[in-house]
């Protein structure tokens, strides 16, 4: 893996955080970022606690459930770049039954530094979570967490393309390519070997969704071996995600092993076993100090725009 060191020799760290998401509802935490206004804060706090990378969805400031509107997103991206440094990430995997337009709307009007690309078409499946709720504060959430037992994500090698070719080619945007079982850093090797994609690839590697590969460490080692073999070491930079309560483990396990790491309240609503995490800053802050206790150095927005060979935050449409 591609690595950049301090001027004490440490390797640098980028602490990826994803601030809200489309996974969990409003019933599930009431410390999820839904409003515009709490997205930026909460952005603000993350960079602030030592994020380099936010990663960003929106939200219907109404009722919470996920939206693609452009304007929406444009209520919080520039809040977040006048105060913050911060590399800025949009999605493109959107939620349940955004199309492909719907999908590319936001990322096209903002034309960001980074963003989001899932390798692969999956099962992702959140439904086993109604068994643990009895009441929902609003009538769309229950049936959109039930929907994952019969919805595929789609992300066919065509649709991929696309992403790659609008986002990429036509406006400069890089990729965190999201690969959540081995069959996805085959499919990422595809576009590298195509001339589609260049290094340093931003490989984040993803697990414990159902769906894709568990959160076992042993699938963490076979992951890298297998990117390793593909991409070879210098031609990436690896990242780490675990949903859930294997968001700490798994990314302490990662970090020493030579990874970068992603955090925030998309991948897991906890900071320790039974306990709601408050704020995306408490996780930032909870990884931050893990990966100093390792000796490492956490990077910097400038350090990961380094590292990931991004445009700047001065090329952006926002």
């Amino acid at each position: 893996m591609s690595a950049s060191r301090s001027s004490k020799g440490r390797r640098k760290v980028i602490i990826t955080c994803a601030v809200t998401g489309s996974v969990h509802t409003p019933t599930m935490t009431p410390h999820l970022p839904i409003t515009p206004e709490e997205i930026a804060e909460a952005s603000i706090g993350a960079a602030e606690a030592g994020a380099a990378i936010i990663h960003l969805h929106a939200r219907d400031p109404k009722d919470g459930r996920p939206t693609p509107d452009p304007d929406v997103f444009m209520r919080f991206l520039p809040r977040i770049k006048q105060r913050t440094n911060a590399v800025v990430n949009i999605t493109t995997g959107g939620s349940l039954g955004m199309s492909i337009e719907d999908r590319l709307a936001a990322p096209l009007r903002a034309k960001p530094e980074l963003c989001s690309l899932n390798m692969g078409s999956m099962n992702f499946g959140i439904f086993h979570i109604t068994k643990k709720i009895k009441e929902w504060k609003h009538d769309w959430e229950k049936p959109y967490v039930e929907k994952t037992r019969d919805n595929i994500v789609s992300n066919t090698f065509s649709q991929i393309e696309r992403f790659i070719r609008e986002l990429g080619h036509g406006h400069g945007t890089r990729f965190e390519c999201e690969c959540y079982d081995i069959g996805h850093l085959y499919t990422l090797a595809h576009f590298l070997d195509e001339g589609l994609l260049e290094p340093p690839l931003f490989v984040q590697t993803i697990f414990g969704v159902l769906g894709g590969i568990g959160p076992d460490p042993e699938d963490l080692m076979h992951m890298r071996r297998t990117a390793d073999r593909l991409f070879g070491q210098d031609a990436y930079q690896w990242s780490i995600l675990a949903a859930g309560r294997h968001q700490m483990r798994l990314g302490t396990i990662g970090a020493a092993m030579g990874s970068n790491v992603r955090v925030g309240l998309e991948d897991s609503i906890y900071l320790g076993p039974g306990r709601l995490a408050e704020s995306n800053a408490q996780q930032v802050t909870k990884i931050r100090t893990i990966i100093e206790a390792l000796d490492l150095e956490v990077a910097t927005p400038d350090d990961a725009r380094a590292m990931l060979k991004l445009k700047g935050g001065d090329r952006v449409g926002f």
